[in-house]
């Protein structure tokens, strides 16, 4: 299954890029509810740290990454 973005101009869907399907197709376009359609940044921070949670773990991931993170991200000299 694939997805479109639209946007609603007040009586019809618009899709916002090229959509390839035959004239006529019927589709079935989910409507989320006022409290589904938050949008980016509503959740809340313990809903994210949930979600971290369920996220695989990296073995090659520096165990020190967050105390060390200039040298990961600058390449500056580790501190000691």
């Amino acid at each position: 299954m694939s997805s479109v973005r639209a946007h609603f101009d007040g009586r019809v869907f618009v899709p916002d890029s090229a959509v390839d399907l035959p004239v006529g197709y019927t589709l079935e376009i989910p409507i989320p509810s006022s409290q589904d359609s938050q949008g980016p940044g509503s959740y809340s921070l313990a809903e994210l740290a949930i979600q971290l949670e369920k996220l695989p773990a990296n073995p090659e991931w520096p165990a020190d990454g967050a105390a060390q993170h200039d040298h990961y991200l600058y390449g500056t000299a580790k501190k000691q």
